[in-house]
């Protein structure tokens, strides 16, 4: 069976809208398009850890906006400063979730008209992981549907305040062992989550006998529903 990775450079408040660059969102409705660079710039800890993501082999999973930016810069960045990851996403297969007609120029691209059917498809094949990076609306739909194996965020110290964020409402209740950190100095967290079980709960303390004022707060919060 393949994995499903979900990959994100998120902010504090958990917005991962444009990341790259301003031209990423040319609308104008974000106006933080590339909170990233300055924090990355230089960040050895930030290099290695988003190597170690594309270190096994993988196939890339967007949605059709990302898609989209990377299909109109990775073909073309082939013997520059990014040469590597470069070719490494040139020759993978990029799987696109997309409702709409799109260019599949960039070789090796897939459509995928229903994504959590089609990934959920996809997931019981032999291959490699399917790592997403950005598409929101995709991952929003690949958590509700419960089809994430693991999420690697990158988080950085600021708080956007607006923007895209990595969950909503939407996402199916599920626990997580972290089994990987790193921090660097300039205050990027590194952290690797893998899918572990249901949600469980309890009292803190443990089950005590609750108060007059206790019960009596149970009983307003019923009414005020």
């Amino acid at each position: 069976m393949r994995k499903v990775i979900v990959g994100a450079m998120v902010s504090i408040d958990g917005v991962m809208q444009a990341p790259g660059g301003p031209q990423e969102d040319p609308t104008g409705s974000f106006k933080f398009g590339g909170w990233v660079a300055p924090l990355e710039d230089g960040d050895a800890v930030f290099g290695a850890e988003l190597g170690k993501l594309f270190a096994e082999p993988f196939d890339l999973l967007l949605g059709r906006r990302t898609y989209e930016i990377f299909a109109a810069y990775w073909p073309y960045a082939e013997g520059g400063s990014s040469d590597g990851i470069a070719k490494t996403f040139n020759s993978v297969t990029k799987y696109v979730a997309t409702r709409k007609g799109i260019d599949l120029s960039w070789k090796r691209s897939v459509a995928l008209r229903n994504a959590a059917i089609d990934v959920a498809r996809l997931k019981q094949e032999d291959g490699p992981a399917l790592v997403t990076q950005g598409s929101t609306e995709l991952v929003h739909d690949l958590l509700a549907a419960g089809l994430v194996d693991e999420i690697r965020t990158f988080t950085f110290p600021l708080v956007l305040g607006k923007g895209k964020r990595l969950f909503g409402n939407e996402s199916a209740s599920r626990t997580f062992k972290l089994t990987h950190s790193a921090v660097s100095p300039n205050g990027l967290i590194a952290a690797t989550y893998q899918r572990c079980g249901e949600v469980r709960t309890a009292t803190v303390g443990g089950e005590t006998q609750p108060s007059a004022p206790e019960l009596a707060r149970r009983e307003k919060l019923k009414r005020e529903r």
